[in-house]
């Protein structure tokens, strides 16, 4: 058997176990007697509206183009022009009278589960970002030769290690946040940084302790200081090799993101509640959920991998 059919061989039964978990589930859905309603999930996803233009005063009519004038009744009267009308539903001549309706336009807006998917992932950006600055300022300090620095990393390393990630949250919220005046926005996103950060520093030490010393040593033959070493010699290997484990770090901390809804932040995990208690459907609105969750880990990890190839391809 050549490469192409034992490719062809194993991709059927990667298609066969996949259907086989599909009919399991819903094989698990009769037995509870569950009735599925995915048509009621679509507009909580987008949904079609309507934006109103309602006559301000009683009269009749004219129309040109996209130009509505209305005259209003007895010879001193001052029409009424509405200018860039679209979706006009009247006729010229028409009679109207106050608060009637005289064009619609129809347009789509992002129901809540999409909208708790951005604010998802805009903390997770955010969270990302001062993430990987406290990382990597604790993992410089984690090696560093003083003292103060070293044992200091090593204890914000423990006891945020050590401590779980919901209790964080609500101790950035409920004292930190009180101190410091903090809305619940940030006091998640520096909660879910603060976390992040602690195992970003361990993978950016291992990294940098990955690097042979002799290219330190070989750097500061060449005149370097070595902050300068470090900067252009050290991190750019250690980022290579800590990268696959930096992106499931990263991916981790999307999917933590979902505890945030404790202290009332609407993000995805959220806005799958509220559509449960709407909708009363919760396997086709957490199957959903999971999905968009899925969508958002996929795209970092796809991103991470065009990384890992364009960096490949430079050395």
């Amino acid at each position: 058997m050549n490469l192409k059919n034992k490719n062809l061989l194993w991709n059927a039964l990667l298609v066969l176990f996949l259907l086989s978990v599909a009919v399991g589930i819903y094989g698990a859905s009769k037995k509870i007697d569950y009735i599925w309603r995915w048509e009621r999930l679509p507009q909580y996803v987008v949904y079609s509206d309507f934006d109103e233009v309602m006559a301000p005063i009683d009269g009749k009519m004219s129309i040109n183009g996209t130009t509505i004038t209305i005259t209003p009744p007895g010879k001193r009267s001052t029409p009424t022009v509405l200018k860039d009308v679209q979706g006009i539903i009247i006729h010229d001549g028409d009679t109207v009278f106050e608060g009637d309706v005289l064009a619609k336009t129809k347009h789509y807006k992002m129901g809540p589960l999409v909208m708790g998917l951005l604010v998802t992932l805009e903390i997770s950006i955010y969270s990302i970002f001062f993430a990987i600055i406290i990382g990597v300022m604790t993992g410089l300090a984690r090696i560093s030769a003083n003292p103060f620095l070293k044992k200091l990393a090593i204890f914000y390393i423990e006891v945020i290690r050590g401590t779980p990630l919901l209790v964080q949250i609500f101790i950035f919220y409920f004292f930190i946040g009180t101190v410091f005046n903090l809305d619940r926005m940030t006091a998640g996103v520096a909660a879910l940084s603060c976390f992040t950060g602690a195992y970003i520093a361990e993978i950016v030490r291992a990294g940098i302790q990955s690097v042979h010393r002799g290219q330190m040593e070989a750097a500061r033959s060449l005149g370097m200081s070595y902050p300068k070493a470090m900067i252009l010699v050290i991190l750019p290997q250690a980022f290579r090799r800590t990268l696959p484990p930096m992106a499931g770090q990263f991916i981790s901390l999307i999917k933590d993101s979902s505890l945030v809804s404790v202290i009332s932040i609407t993000d995805l995990t959220k806005a799958g509640r509220e559509v449960v208690a709407s909708t009363f459907s919760p396997f086709e609105v957490w199957f959903t959920v999971a999905a968009l969750y899925l969508v958002l880990t996929s795209a970092l990890s796809y991103l991470v991998q065009l990384l890992e190839k364009k960096m490949s391809a430079q050395d």
